[in-house]
């Protein structure tokens, strides 16, 4: 198979000056972060430049996490905008979904990885369902794709939790598998869970696992999820649409979150993807249990999926972390910023959420939820995640205050500099080990659909 470096590499005693960061909760001028064997030792605010540190010019905040990503659906975009919804777009998802060998996997991944880390990614969670050849036998290596995706994370610089993926069923009522889902499909329970055993364990990658979604796992099966994430980050597809909260309310008498809180799925170490379509109840299941909401605003409009309850769930005791799911952009900060800008388009009301709150989702919330929980700071003990973002851009010059330039102008067009545990991977806004990511994402693309 093929192999990639270490993410965790870090070399001792570097030593950074940022002109802002974002440290403690604010934005603090001219701070020392002092770095060894990928960990922050020192956070100064007010320091002179030291000499020899490397000097991060504009605000620094902690490393992005992309909490929800389907690394193949990037061969989409610019592919499937025709009229139609969500289920119409699943079609042309399927038909890409039948034609990726893992070399291609591999080759897609990793330019779509390296596109993350341009845009300030420093760890993805990877929902990963695409396990099998297209007949749905095995590969020689049942985790062929699985390797194909952690090497390409590796390579790309960037951690990755691959979210393993359980799908036994094309519909709440239990229909078969066909066509390109039989990929996607195990046969059963225990030879998911066999095959998750069998998964690498190397320094860059955390395994969760993942429940594809209460269309894709009967009920009965879900407190075995459970049993086998054990402890580990454990996320799925919630009520991403009203078709399948009515076919799970005609089938089961309860909705997708009830079916969940039932088996004691919900919890600190869950996530619950898009979570667009909620009954009050619903929210306060997730909120009272503490379960993390990944929200994805972009393919959430690009779909015409719909607008997630974020401040109601906030509210109710759930972190809200970010994904870019499909892929329709790439920029954590737009995902950041759609979140408070969604909520004004519905109440027709400004102020929703404060910039921190909108910094977590997109940092620290986003690292627990993958299984990094001392990640998404600049603290020390901290991993050493930076993301360096230009201030004196035409979208961000004449700021006044850095955090709200950023968070509500900015576009990943404006990320300069990027530290994954202690080891720079994008330095004046080029990737250092990935040449010509637009290069790579264009030749992994045409390989594909050619």
């Amino acid at each position: 198979m093929l192999s990639g470096p270490d993410v965790l590499s870090g070399e001792a005693g570097q030593c950074y000056h940022a002109e802002y960061a974002w440290v403690g909760g604010g934005v603090a001028r001219d701070v020392r972060i002092d770095v060894a064997d990928g960990r922050v030792t020192a956070v100064v605010p007010g320091s002179p430049p030291p000499p020899g540190a490397t000097r991060l010019t504009g605000l620094t905040l902690p490393g992005f996490a992309n909490a929800h990503s389907h690394a193949f659906h990037r061969a989409l975009r610019g592919r499937a905008q025709g009229p139609g919804t969500f289920w119409s777009w699943r079609e042309r998802m399927y038909d890409l979904a039948g034609r990726l060998d893992p070399d291609q996997y591999y080759a897609l991944a990793r330019a779509t990885y390296a596109e993350m880390a341009l845009a300030g990614v420093t760890c993805v969670g990877e929902f990963h369902y695409l396990h099998h050849p297209p007949d749905g036998e095995d590969y020689d290596d049942p985790n062929e794709m699985a390797h194909s995706l952690v090497v390409a994370a590796a390579e790309a610089g960037i951690r990755i939790t691959l979210l393993d993926t359980l799908y036994l069923t094309s519909t709440v009522d239990g229909g078969a598998l066909v066509g390109p889902q039989r990929r996607f499909g195990d046969g059963s329970i225990d030879a998911w869970a066999r095959r998750v055993a069998l998964l690498p364990d190397p320094p860059h990658l955390r395994t969760g696992v993942a429940a594809h979604s209460v269309r894709a796992v009967p009920a009965p099966l879900l407190p075995e999820v459970v049993a086998v994430a054990a402890g580990r980050p454990l996320h799925v597809h919630l009520s991403e649409q009203p078709a399948e909260n009515e076919a799970c309310l005609a089938r089961y008498g309860r909705t997708p979150t009830q079916l969940l809180a039932e088996a004691g799925a919900l919890g600190p170490t869950t996530t619950a993807v898009h979570a667009t379509h909620l009954s009050d109840v619903d929210i306060t299941l997730l909120g009272q249990s503490g379960t993390t909401v990944c929200l994805c605003p972009t393919t959430e409009r690009d779909l015409a999926d719909g607008i997630g309850p974020g401040r109601a769930l906030a509210d109710a005791g759930s972190p809200l972390s970010l994904g870019s799911d499909s892929h329709a952009v790439i920029d954590l900060l737009e995902e950041a910023r759609a979140v408070e800008l969604d909520e004004r388009l519905r109440s027709q009301r400004r102020g929703h959420f404060a910039v921190a709150d909108l910094i977590d989702a997109a940092t620290r919330h986003g690292h627990a939820a993958l299984g990094w929980p001392d990640a998404g700071s600049i603290a020390v003990g901290a991993r050493a995640d930076l993301v360096t973002v230009r201030l004196d851009t035409v979208r961000t010059a004449g700021y006044d205050d850095p955090a709200g330039a950023v968070l509500f102008a900015a576009t990943v067009a404006d990320v300069t500099d990027v530290v994954v545990d202690g080891r720079p991977i994008v330095h004046n806004g080029r990737h250092l080990f990935v040449e010509d990511v637009p290069g790579a994402l264009a030749s992994a693309i045409q390989a594909v659909w050619s």
